[in-house]
């Protein structure tokens, strides 16, 4: 038997239809029907993830089908790769990023046509600021203001009545987070080593395809990992206390 074979006999068996799987999942409809017909052709990286979330939903041993999709397409898989995926939104992101030496680069550069300003003009004039005296903000203090921002932020949201929820991938994983009326705030797959932060007015309901892949952070608590690899896991945070129910 097939692994779309294996889906979709272990969805019936569970008496679901493939919308009612979808909404369980937050995995298109489309995607698991062509799963089904073992059309994994969204690209290695996301069938893996996907894969992984609907085995661990309908009971199957997520790890196991994953082996024996890699037996199934080790001639046809995709090339598409989570490097590939996300490369180019990060070199943007790079090549946009300010140069904090580029900065003190150009403050010693205007340090020195003051300088040399203020003595071609003559010894009445006052003297002009020397290098010493212009204040350079170095990165590691921007840094440590960023992240006490970032926890006054967190401290001051969850006093008004919000929940300020930061997750902290080990490997890719799938997650959706929903607020207290069930509109999505986000749904997707987050790369390995991405910290994101996601805020939400009296509560939060988050569905994580792998629960030991990522570490949360709840109104400043941490919570570390909420359940064991491959497991699909579901919480919901109250705005008055991190402790999930």
């Amino acid at each position: 038997m097939s692994v779309g074979a294996a889906l979709a006999e272990a969805r019936e068996r569970a008496g679901l239809t493939v919308r009612q799987l979808s909404e369980r999942t937050r995995i298109r409809e489309t995607v698991i029907e062509r799963f089904e017909h073992d059309d994994f052709s969204v690209g290695d990286f996301y069938a893996r993830g996907h894969l992984r979330t609907i085995a661990a939903d309908l009971g199957l041993d997520p790890d196991e089908i994953l082996r024996q999709y890699e037996q199934e397409n080790a001639d046809n898989r995709s090339p598409i790769r989570a490097s590939a995926v996300f490369r180019g939104g990060v070199g943007e992101r790079a090549r946009k990023a300010p140069s904090w030496t580029m900065a003190v680069a150009v403050a010693l550069a205007i340090v020195a046509i003051v300088v040399i300003a203020r003595l071609l003009g003559g010894s009445g004039d006052k003297p002009g600021p020397t290098a010493a005296q212009l204040s350079v903000t170095a990165p590691h203090a921007q840094e440590r203001h960023e992240k006490g921002h970032d926890k006054k932020t967190e401290k001051n949201a969850s006093a008004s009545g919000r929940v300020v929820m930061k997750v902290t991938t080990h490997k890719p994983a799938y997650i959706s987070v929903k607020d207290a009326k069930g509109n999505e705030i986000f749904e997707g797959t987050l790369p390995e080593g991405k910290t994101t932060t996601y805020s939400a007015k009296d509560r939060m309901r988050v569905t994580i395809g792998d629960a030991g892949a990522v570490r949360l952070e709840v109104n400043g608590k941490d919570l570390g990992t909420v359940g064991r690899d491959g497991q699909l896991v579901r919480r919901t945070f109250e705005a008055s206390g991190p402790s999930p129910r």
